[in-house]
């Protein structure tokens, strides 16, 4: 079900482990949200020296148009796993919030903490 996801991060093992932990752990609503939104995507960020950073999303547009994305750097696989973990789950609470608040948090950025807090993964003190 996750291979669609996961199949990015293919030469990134430790991403990709971090990610298969963070995606078996969702709720199924949220997991559901995700496979049976064809916008929704995980992508690596990727870098050319000297070039820049590259990563194609659909334009923005009405709602329900446009990209749900989330992009992944390469350097997370280089912090504690919890810290990675964290920061997948982060970004997957955006996506399925639209990045918008959760319950009374209308803040996107404290709503997603919350979130994926409630799904096992707080913001850790150290980011190593």
């Amino acid at each position: 079900m996750f291979s669609a996801f996961l199949e990015p991060f293919a030469d990134c093992k430790p991403l990709q482990d971090c990610l298969l932990k963070v995606l078996t752990a969702l709720p199924d609503a949220v997991i559901r949200d995700f496979v049976d939104d064809h916008r929704f995507r995980v992508a690596m960020d990727q870098v050319v020296p000297g070039t820049g950073r590259t990563v194609l999303l659909a334009s923005p547009g009405p709602v329900g148009k446009g990209s749900r994305c989330v992009v992944l750097k390469r350097r997370l696989a280089d912090r504690s796993e919890t810290f990675a973990c964290y920061v997948i789950a982060h970004e997957f609470a955006h996506a399925y919030l639209r990045n918008g608040g959760w319950g009374n948090i209308t803040d996107a950025e404290d709503a997603a903490d919350a979130l994926a807090a409630s799904w096992g993964f707080c913001r850790p003190s150290s980011f190593w």
